[in-house]
């Protein structure tokens, strides 16, 4: 004889569902007011009267309950009524049922003439350390109070399938993460004091930001990468540099901090949200480095380490940040030799700045020395330098053709000369523009003029592209040779990234070169070189986005992500505006791979902002770009409209591929309201499906077809879902797009998994694990990786199904993805299994915390292929 069981009722979405227990008819306005909090949040409200009637109340609520995530109590003067045979009212019952583990929010509404049972009642949810207490006034008052609440629930990480208590990163992990602190180029001489006095600081954890302050070319980069890796052990979690010196728009902060964490903005989560997810409960070091040019944007950090409790910032900034929580320290020269007399060599040698000045006139002249003969010229140097670290570097540097005495003699008669014409700038600023300024003078005028023009690049740039913006200057022609010199001189470095030899100037150079070209009235005619070459480069590479040669594609782009940064402001700049919506429209495949959504965002709205004429495709592509993140976070008919006028502005400007891509948003968006109206979106996307179909546009058409299924997911049909994933998926395939092959397969293989094929969606999430671990796609990688956790927990496989479990957790919080509850597959199986073997399960949970992503993946996959040991290889 079978038992009874309860009755599945679900509601028709896969969203995070909220009980919600009340009275019916006292607290009518105040259960309005929950509900329509709920829906704001986009949640999915679980109320009683929303149930079938053929199902007895207590089956009807208890089996809400159960598929339920998270409860909302509302109370205000009633017990409610009791049942025959029953001792409880509905209202203790449903409160009685609800799971320990479940969240719980109760609203206790003011009042002096509560029954004496609720009263009861109330005391005892008092005492219940899973619940939040809250007290409130009115229906209006208790709306806002849940939004809220739910906010910092959700922001919390909600998650019932994880264990008690949160898996920490382990060890390799963290090392990942300082690998990505730069490493310095020469020694660091002299800041030994600085290192222990700045992580006492950072170890004290008083002061949330610590700002190492001081003139440029005083060393505080180089004293934050040194601090970064001497304090390793305070920060077990991992430590991210932020390199700031191309960032100048404040608003692009955040983007720029969320890509360093390696966080996708694909705009379906705020990035203020996605961040504090990923920080969530992290010991970390977040360093940022050339924070003066955006110093408007400071008040942002106080958000971030608000939300980010166990984050400690590292800034380095010539002026300071005057935000709540910081701490400064200020950066001091090196300490040159005493007094203005003749020096010993005994006391010269105890001076940093003259360690300094002897270390780096060895690396220019392999066997220099400090002798008798030129200690005093040595030390007049530094001294005459302020022992500005970099000030010293360049002359040292000038050993190659100069005489300590003769750099000492030149300096006499530069520096006083040339600090005099700057006399509004700070003295140590001031000495470090004139021995730029003499270091620069001492060049021929080709070397000069090539320098000045490098200016206009951001970080780092190539060969290739030096050489473009040279045509027509007067050092056309002979890049290689001026590149090699000014590297010999000390003022351009060469960097190995990737494999690729790259070149950067520091932040104080780079400005100082900018400053230059504006002086000389030249700064725009390089600025449009600049622009041309990155334009063009986007054209040639943008074909490859879809297709075989993804990868390789994406790679390329991001190493250049700093340079078409600066293209596109250079192109917004010099208004050239449609070439600027051509460039963003260009990369969508890549803004869409790689999460870069918020900072086109805000160059289309400087675009738009523009008094300009643009064209109709320009502006079309500007709205889309700014819709997207609205379509995802805030769903309204305004974006729906919008998105409309999208659609007729693409279509009359000849391109009926991008409206037929804005015509499946509008149709997504509709899918993201609470009253879905199925038979519109379904008519969109069906008519976007046969047009990008007829135009040949696969991955737009696997895309808009992925979207059709999971709308029939979201309808409760899981056969016409399971069609749709799997014609996205062979539409993916004909094309061998990667990254639409992903997106398309990890639903198909949900699906599968659902309807019970458990070995076909295995099968289905090897290869979408595969082809995630190519593409570097972090988010596609989580969702296979939960997949292979469920198979392994339905086959009674308790080790690996919890190993494999924390690990995608940490992949989650890692990089901002909120989308959990639709692709939870391996909840259910997680949950059971954990009932009936909590041991294997708990020792897979251990062992899942120690593992990094690679080993993970190994894990989950069969023997890896020579394409698959490289594609690890470079995670």
């Amino acid at each position: 004889m079978t038992g009874a069981r309860d009755p599945v009722i679900r509601t028709p979405d896969q969203r995070i569902r909220v009980f919600v227990s009340s009275t019916l008819r006292e607290l009518a306005d105040e259960r309005g007011a929950v509900r329509a909090a709920i829906e704001r949040m986009r949640l999915a409200p679980v109320m009683f009267e929303l149930g079938a009637r053929p199902h007895p109340p207590r089956e009807l609520y208890r089996s809400y309950l159960l598929q339920s995530d998270i409860f909302v109590g509302i109370y205000g003067d009633s017990y409610g009524w009791v049942a025959p045979d029953e001792d409880v009212s509905g209202l203790e019952d449903e409160y009685n049922l609800a799971p320990r583990d479940m969240p719980k929010l109760i609203y206790i509404k003011a009042s002096d003439q509560r029954e004496d049972r609720l009263n009861d009642l109330i005391a005892r949810i008092r005492t219940d350390d899973t619940a939040a207490y809250l007290p409130f006034e009115s229906a209006e008052e208790l709306e806002e109070r849940v939004v809220s609440d739910l906010a910092t629930l959700l922001a919390e990480r909600f998650d019932r399938s994880r264990p008690e208590g949160r898996p920490e990163a382990g060890e390799d992990a963290a090392a990942s993460l300082v690998s990505r602190v730069p490493a310095p180029y020469t020694t660091t001489i002299g800041r030994e004091r600085d290192l222990a006095q700045v992580r006492q600081l950072l170890e004290r954890g008083d002061d949330r930001v610590v700002s190492l302050i001081g003139p440029g070319g005083i060393g505080k980069s180089r004293l934050a990468i040194e601090v970064a890796h001497a304090t390793e052990d305070l920060f077990p979690d991992g430590t991210y540099f932020v390199l700031l010196e191309g960032v100048l728009e404040p608003g692009l902060v955040l983007p720029t901090i969320a890509y360093t964490l390696g966080i996708r903005d694909n705009g379906e989560a705020g990035l203020e949200d996605r961040i504090s997810r990923a920080l969530e409960g992290r010991r970390v070091l977040i360093v940022l480095d050339n924070f003066e040019q955006i110093v408007d944007a400071a008040p942002q950090l106080v958000r971030l380490y608000t939300v980010a409790p166990l984050a400690s910032f590292l800034v380095t900034s010539r002026i300071v940040l005057r935000i709540r929580g910081e701490q400064v320290y200020e950066v001091e020269s090196l300490r040159p030799p005493e007094g203005d007399g003749l020096v010993s060599l005994d006391r010269a040698r105890r001076s940093t700045a003259v360690q300094l000045f002897v270390d780096r006139a060895q690396a220019a002249k392999p066997g220099f020395t400090l002798t008798a003969e030129n200690v005093e010229a040595v030390s007049d140097i530094c001294r005459r330098l302020d022992g500005l670290p970099l000030a010293i570097e360049l002359a040292a540097a000038k050993v190659r053709l100069l005489t300590p005495q003769g750099i000492a003699q030149r300096l006499g008669h530069s520096l006083p000369l040339l600090t005099a014409s700057v006399r509004d700038l700070p003295d140590r600023h001031r000495t470090m523009q004139a021995t730029i300024d003499w270091s620069v003078s001492l060049l021929p005028d080709e070397r000069r003029a090539m320098l000045e023009d490098l200016g206009v690049f951001a970080t780092r740039f190539t060969l290739d592209a030096v050489e473009a913006i040279g045509r027509g200057r007067i050092w056309d022609g002979h890049g290689l040779d001026a590149l090699s010199e000014l590297v010999d001189a000390s003022l351009v470095r060469q960097v190995e990234i990737d494999g690729r030899s790259t070149f950067t100037l520091l932040a104080i150079m780079r400005e100082y070169a900018m400053g230059r070209l504006k002086e000389r009235g030249e700064a725009d005619v390089v600025r449009v070189a600049h622009a041309d070459y990155y334009l063009a480069l986007v054209h040639s590479v943008a074909p490859n986005l879809r297709g075989a040669e993804q990868p390789d594609a994406v790679l390329q782009l991001g190493l250049e992500l700093p340079n078409l940064r600066a293209a596109a402001r250079h192109l917004v700049y010099t208004n050239r505006l449609d070439e600027a919506g051509d460039f963003a429209w260009s990369l969508l495949v890549y803004w869409w791979i790689s999460g870069f959504f918020s900072e086109v965002r805000l160059w289309m709205l400087e675009l738009l902002g523009k008094e300009q004429p643009i064209a109709k495709r320009t502006r079309a592509a500007a709205w889309f770009f700014t819709l997207w993140g609205e379509m995802w976070q805030r769903p309204t008919d305004q974006v729906v409209t919008g998105l409309g006028e999208v659609v007729r502005l693409f279509k009359e400007s000849g391109d009926p591929d991008a409206a037929a891509m804005a015509l499946a948003a509008r149709a997504t968006t509709r899918m993201q309201f609470p009253d879905l109206d199925p038979a519109t979106a379904h008519a969109e996307l069906t008519e976007a499906v046969s047009t990008l179909h007829d135009l040949g546009d696969g991955w737009a058409e696997s895309l808009a077809e992925t979207a059709l299924g999971l709308l029939a997911v979201v309808t409760g049909q899981l056969g016409p879902a399971l069609e749709h994933f799997e014609r996205a998926a062979a539409i993916a395939d004909a094309g061998h797009d990667i990254f639409t092959r992903v997106v398309s397969g990890n639903n198909r293989a949900r699906v599968l998994f659902l309807l019970g094929r458990v070995e076909d969606a295995e099968q289905e999430w090897f290869l979408t694990l595969r082809e995630s671990t190519r593409l570097h796609f972090d988010e596609g990688v989580a969702y296979a990786l939960e997949g292979m956790s469920a198979v392994a927990a339905l086959r009674g496989d308790a080790w690996r199904a919890g190993a494999l479990a924390v690990v995608t957790a940490t992949i989650r919080q890692a990089t901002g993805i909120f989308d959990l509850e639709g692709f939870a597959v391996h909840a259910a199986p997680l949950a059971a299994l954990r009932e009936s073997e909590p041991e294997g399960m708990a020792a897979g949970e251990r062992a899942g915390a120690e593992m990094s992503v690679v080993e993970a993946i190994a894990l989950a996959l069969p023997e890896p292929d020579p394409t698959m040991r490289r594609a690890l290889a470079r995670w």
